[in-house]
């Protein structure tokens, strides 16, 4: 090999290493390009459009199980509009939940929940708000039970297939009520009647129970996880047929 190959074959490599740098450094800044992407996307996301919960309790059973993740839809009610039936979400109207201590976590573990709560992966908030079934929209008149257990909305008996009851029982709800919803407002019951802490159970709070349409963040559509729970959530239109046009 002559001196001229050596020379030109060292000049080569030596000209290599610095491309093969510029290269990864490259490839470097397109990932972290991407994630940033990424946590932007997933983060006006989360603020605009869906978010994901869990369910801390069993007041939703069977339709949604202690500890189910769901996500929810946020355009409802400022541009989708609440309807009878709908499953959703909203803050607590205030005496509803019991005070909560704050929990001490590790460091690293709360940077890491903050995060994934900014990007919508995490729900630490699940449990200042509940979830429950739409039943009363402003102005209808709900009463409970008819001669058959049912319950009325504006006289219009309701056949509910989601509603979970004790063996023995055909009474929709253990105790009877009688409520016009006021306007701007919302009378919500679990599907677990006779283990929810509704509407029917919070009278007694500066709302009487019921739930400023303000305070929704939305409407509740798909049970997320686990899989084997995986289920679109309906508002059974087909329930409150009639409910609109009836007399009350």
């Amino acid at each position: 090999m002559t001196e001229d190959t050596r020379t030109e074959r060292d000049d080569r490599a030596t000209s290599g290493a610095p491309s093969r740098r510029r290269s990864a450094l490259l490839f470097l800044r397109d990932l972290v390009v991407i994630f940033l992407v990424a946590v932007l996307v997933s983060f006006l996301i989360k603020t605009f459009l869906i978010r994901s919960f869990f369910i801390p309790s069993q007041s939703m059973e069977q339709t949604l199980m202690q500890d189910d993740r769901i996500i929810v839809n946020q355009l409802v009610p400022e541009v989708t509009p609440i309807e009878h039936g709908d499953v959703v979400v909203f803050k607590d109207p205030g005496g509803w939940l019991p005070a909560r201590a704050d929990e001490s976590r590790p460091p690293l573990v709360a940077i890491v929940d903050g995060f994934l709560a900014f990007v919508g992966l995490s729900a630490p908030d699940s449990n200042d708000h509940l979830v429950k079934r739409v039943i009363g929209l402003p102005g209808d008149h709900v009463a409970c039970c008819n001669a058959l257990g049912q319950m009325t909305v504006n006289g219009i008996p309701l056949d509910e297939p989601y509603v979970a009851l004790p063996p023995g029982e055909s009474k929709v709800s253990r105790d009877d009520f009688d409520v016009e919803v006021p306007a701007d407002s919302l009378w919500v019951m679990g599907d677990n009647r006779y283990n929810s802490k509704d509407s029917r159970y919070n009278t007694e709070t500066p709302l009487e129970g019921f739930v400023p349409i303000e305070n929704v963040v939305g409407r509740a559509v798909v049970v997320s996880w686990p899989i084997a729970h995986w289920a679109w959530l309906d508002n059974y239109p087909q329930v409150f047929s009639g409910v609109d046009e009836g007399t009350g």
